[in-house]
């Protein structure tokens, strides 16, 4: 079985460095732009927001060592994040129904109306950005990119291979 090491220098050092300048390119004009939409909802929601109602909305209401554990952070983090999101009533945090010391975050309909605002908005800067593209071309990219975020993602969880993450169109 080929090392780490063996593949490394299998593959092409100038293509690699290609690759690598283009993530942190990327990553600059990500938090630039913050992939925030289009008009005026850009900008309106931040990237920890926005990850944390989208999982509330694909896998319902949890716990917060669940929802945690789903998105590969501390709990701790998870608490300071969403005590702005039940202040401005996006997330409802109620008692768990068997057990009432446990604390339930569910999307509050509130919280459920602004992720769609968001999303469309994001669709409309995505449809933007790949006007030109070809549908098997944007499938391609979103078939990679999250093939890459699976690998970053299963690397940082010490994980060998890919992890699993939610398809991007779930």
């Amino acid at each position: 079985m080929p090392t780490s090491q063996d593949m490394t220098t299998d593959l092409d050092p100038g293509l690699l460095d290609a690759l690598q300048h283009q993530v942190a390119l990327f990553a600059r004009r990500a938090e630039q732009t913050r992939l925030g939409g289009v008009g005026q909802v850009r900008n309106s929601m931040d990237r920890a927001a926005y990850l944390l109602l989208n999982r509330l909305d694909q896998e319902g209401p949890m716990g917060v060592k669940a929802l945690a554990a789903g998105m590969g952070i501390d709990s701790s983090t998870v608490t300071r994040q969403v005590a702005p999101l039940v202040d401005t009533g996006l997330v409802k945090r109620t008692s768990h129904p068997e057990d009432g010391r446990a604390v339930v975050l569910q999307l509050s309909p509130r919280g459920q109306s602004r992720l769609e605002e968001v999303r469309s908005s994001r669709r409309e800067l995505m449809a933007q950005v790949t006007d030109g593209w070809t549908p098997e071309e944007r499938e391609s990219f979103c078939t990679l990119l999250t093939r890459f975020n699976s690998a970053l993602s299963a690397r940082q969880a010490g994980l060998p291979g890919e992890a699993t993450e939610p398809s991007p169109t779930s």
